[in-house]
């Protein structure tokens, strides 16, 4: 087979020219040797297969300017993929290049597109979504394809805080009583919850209150400040860390604006929270007695509460439900040496979805059986293959699949033996 001239070289790569960093990651490969001829003429197949996969998904294969938008597209979702996972180490990208398909480095960013399109971008509870991608978000994700990785960076970093101030809302929510599940079609906000948990620690309040008892609360507060007591909004304990920065914003923006009127007794609670502009809807109350949730109900969500450790994000639930499948012990977070022991063993005994699948249905809240089936779906359809190829023997694209989806850290260091005192206490027995 005769090796490509310097025409062939130079077409190839000009199908790349629409990204600039793909272009230097190319051009380097070759100028360094990483990426061999056999392996650019590789490629040069796998992006014209690519192209049409992509121009069908989004539109159809058979118009020319839809294949133009979907060679931007591949081209664009590698570019983001490799220099967001390498963080700019043209080096790291042409041996990815090198040793990984083209489709593969499209596909991972696509992945990244579909998990920040599905990450939340307000805080309303009422009005987020499943947190699943479905064939709605993909004209979303038909823009987000063509986006820059500057502009990826920036709704990342936003969507982050915004989901950092859900979960930390989430959290308030449970420590008064109230699961996550129940507050699905409340009209309120995370940043509501944060201000009414911090108010009702401060009234030494257990339980999320409803109007009575959150009037009660406001006007023990008003007693202790005519009292001549300090009324402070400080952090509950138990609060996790990275909720910390989000609770102390909140509680300092709390301090300056809105206590100086809880406290002034002159303006009656009612009209305060309810009637004034600047207070309405920035705290929460629930529309019925804690009374009235079922004992059953209860019941169920401090079950599911103590399997999932209070972690129910995405990754946490994926984690659990791999391990549940994979028979070993149930958990939320695996170093990578128990996720390399999970894969072999699926690929020793099977992978048998049904089993997690169970435990969603006679565990979880019945209210979000239908989002965590649609979950643990969507991920067994996307990474089952990764995880029980064979012939991945050093699980290098098993762990790739196992960190886009779940919880996986770093393996804990050992403690370095002391060698002086074994071998002191050694030669003291000799």
């Amino acid at each position: 087979m005769s090796t490509p001239d310097s025409a062939t070289t130079a077409h190839a790569v000009s199908l790349f020219d629409h990204s600039q960093y793909f272009e230097k990651a190319l051009r380097h490969g070759i100028q360094t040797g990483i990426i061999t001829p056999t392996r650019l003429e590789a490629m040069h197949q796998e992006a014209a297969k690519g192209m049409v996969q992509i121009a069908r998904y989004f539109g159809t294969e058979f118009l020319r300017p839809d294949l133009e938008l979907a060679r931007t597209r591949i081209v664009n979702m590698v570019s983001l993929f490799l220099e967001e996972t390498f963080d700019g180490d043209i080096n790291q990208a042409a041996i990815s290049l090198r040793d990984h398909t083209l489709l593969s480095r499209s596909k991972g960013g696509s992945d990244m597109l579909r998990a920040l399109i599905t990450m939340p971008d307000h805080t309303h509870l009422s009005m987020q979504e499943s947190g699943t991608f479905t064939d709605d978000h993909i004209p979303l994700l038909a823009k987000w394809s063509l986006r820059s990785l500057a502009d990826y960076r920036a709704a990342l970093a936003e969507r982050t805080l915004i989901e950092e101030r859900m979960e930390a809302g989430y959290w308030f929510a449970q420590k008064l009583g109230v699961a996550r599940r129940e507050l699905k079609d409340a009209q309120t906000d995370a940043d509501a919850l944060i201000r009414t948990g911090l108010l009702m620690h401060a009234a030494a309040r257990q339980h999320m209150p409803n109007w009575p008892q959150f009037e009660s609360a406001v006007e023990l507060l008003r007693k202790q400040h005519a009292a001549g007591k300090s009324v402070r909004l400080s952090i509950p304990a138990g609060l996790p860390a990275e909720h910390r920065a989000t609770v102390e914003a909140i509680g300092r923006s709390m301090a300056l604006e809105d206590l100086p009127k809880i406290l002034d007794s002159s303006v009656k609670v009612r009209k305060l929270f309810q009637q004034a502009v600047g207070f309405m809807g920035r705290y929460h109350w629930t529309d019925e007695d804690l009374e009235d949730i079922s004992n059953f109900d209860r019941a169920v969500s401090d079950q599911w509460v103590k399997v999932t450790q209070r972690h129910t994000d995405d990754s946490s639930l994926i984690t659990l439900f791999l391990c549940i499948t994979a028979g070993v012990t149930r958990k939320t977070i695996l170093t990578e040496s128990a996720a390399g022991t999970l894969v072999r063993r699926l690929r020793k005994n099977g992978f048998d979805a049904e089993l997690a699948s169970a435990f969603i249905h006679d565990y979880a809240p019945h209210e979000n059986h239908d989002d965590y089936q649609r979950l643990w779906t969507a991920f067994v359809e996307e990474a089952q293959r990764d995880l029980m190829d064979e012939r991945d023997t050093k699980l290098t694209e098993a762990m790739s699949t196992l960190k886009r989806h779940c919880n996986i850290t770093e393996n804990e260091k050992k403690p370095a033996r002391k060698v002086a005192a074994k071998t002191a206490k050694t030669g003291s027995q000799a």
